[in-house]
Order: C-alpha cells, then sequence, then structure tokens
C-alpha cells in the first residue's frame, strides 16, 4: 500500500555477440527502517504469509509497464523481462488468465515475457492446475525456464515434460567451470542434452572473462552476473539496454 516494493534489473547477455538481450527483474523492499532489502530477506516470509501472491502480481506488472517503455537500436530484436514465479503462485485458480491481463494493460508482447520457476516449485506442477497454467501460457508465446537447476531436485524429466523454454544454471555449478574439473564434465554433459532438447541455458553468477569464455566454448548461449553488470533501477537502464559487451 506504501509503495515500498520495487525492482532491479541485472543483463542477461548472449555469450556469443555481447548483446543485451533481456533483463531479470529482482525484487526489492525500500524499508522504512532498514533501507533496501534484497529479495533473500523476505520473500521467504511472503511466502509463508500467502503475501506473495499479491506481492508477485504487483511486481509483475510492474516489470511488463517497465518493459514496454523500453525503446532500442533499428535492428535490434526488443530485449525481453524474466520474472520469478512462487510456487504458491503457481496453485493460484486464474493465473494464466491474470498474467495476460496484465500483458494487455501493458502492451507488452507475450513474447517479451519470461517466467522463472524454481526446481521446487517445478516439483508441484505434477498437480493439474499449475500444469495447465503453463501450458496456457507457454501456448501464448510466454517463455518459461526452470531457475537454480542444479541446486535442488534436479529431476531431468521436467526438461521433456514441461512446456519449459531452457533453464538456468545455478551459480555453484560455475565453480571451476573455467579449469578442466570435474564440475566442468558435469556442466558440459548438462548443456549437450539441453542442446539436444533445443532448450536455452542461462548461466547465472558469471563473475569472470574466463567463465563467459568457458561457457560459451561449452555451448551456454546466456550469462548473467556481475561480470555483465550488476541490478540496477529502471531509470539507469537506457544505456545498459543499448550496450553491446565483449566478454
Amino acid at each position: 500500500r506504501r509503495g515500498e516494493f520495487t525492482l532491479a534489473y541485472q543483463p542477461l547477455v548472449d555469450l556469443a555477440t555481447g548483446q543485451v538481450v533481456g533483463v531479470e527483474a529482482l525484487a526489492r523492499w525500500h524499508h522504512p527502517e532498514h533501507g533496501a532489502l534484497g529479495a533473500d530477506q523476505f520473500v521467504e516470509l511472503a511466502e509463508d504469509t500467502g503475501l506473495i501472491v499479491p506481492l508477485g502480481m504487483r511486481l509483475l506488472e510492474q516489470a511488463c509497464q517497465t518493459a514496454s517503455r523500453w525503446r532500442v537500436r533499428a535492428g535490434n530484436p526488443p530485449p525481453y523481462v524474466s520474472v520469478n514465479v512462487s510456487a504458491r503462485q503457481l496453485h493460484r485458480p486464474g493465473l494464466a488468465a491474470e498474467i495476460l491481463e496484465v500483458l494487455d494493460r501493458t502492451g507488452l508482447a507475450p513474447d517479451r515475457l519470461q517466467l522463472e520457476i524454481t526446481e521446487s516449485a517445478a516439483v508441484v506442477v505434477s498437480d493439474r492446475q499449475a500444469l495447465g497454467t503453463l501450458e496456457a501460457l507457454a501456448h501464448r508465446s510466454i517463455r518459461i525456464v526452470i531457475d537454480d537447476f542444479g541446486t535442488g531436485y534436479s529431476n531431468f524429466a521436467y526438461l521433456h515434460s514441461l512446456p519449459v523454454h531452457g533453464i538456468k544454471l545455478a551459480s555453484q555449478l560455475l565453480e571451476g567451470v573455467d579449469r578442466r574439473t570435474a564440475g566442468h564434465a558435469v556442466l558440459n554433459g548438462l548443456v549437450s542434452l539441453c542442446t539436444i532438447l533445443g532448450l536455452t541455458v542461462t548461466a547465472e553468477g558469471v563473475e569472470t572473462a574466463a567463465q563467459a569464455r568457458a561457457l560459451r566454448a561449452l555451448g551456454c548461449q546466456i550469462g548473467q552476473g556481475w561480470h555483465f553488470g550488476r541490478p540496477v533501477y529502471a531509470d539507469r537502464l537506457a544505456g545498459l539496454l543499448a550496450r553491446r559487451r565483449s566478454s
């Protein structure tokens, strides 16, 4: 009610071209006493109280409204915005219709919205309601990815049984990616599998140029992390979206 929640945006970069192809919308709480709080400091509480449902929809609309105003150079495809959706939201009847209404109100094309669900949320998609929601959204060209892949159940069945367009590798999996370690071999196998299945692989937590080069060599398409840019608020997005950067 007091308008204390907002979003910061972190670039998603094409590892082959260095172009910013999208941004992830990250929740922030501008608390009157404690200052700016990251999502890790309040999302669990919002989940437990059920407030994640109205908060999630409000932030989704804010993200879509912001993305609908982005202007890019001619010839460049418009960037997409990636928004997290919680397990509790997925169980909500009518979620697909609500999201489509948000897109209609904000004027954002469906193919410019990406929804991120965690592995733990993917577990509940065995529920027909949640699965139907994802199928309805994917049918309208909204992209769906499994976030933090590799930290939870890592059930590979999700990759072909759910209507997902890709995965986001957990940052923990990047340790040793620029060296010939066992972790490197695991990543190589995972990226190869996703390539065969036609899924996009995004790596989060990329902090160095060496990591970016190694991920590109493995066939990972998208990178996210401090190497490419820290989260910024909407008023600083214009320069970020026009930027091209070599990794």
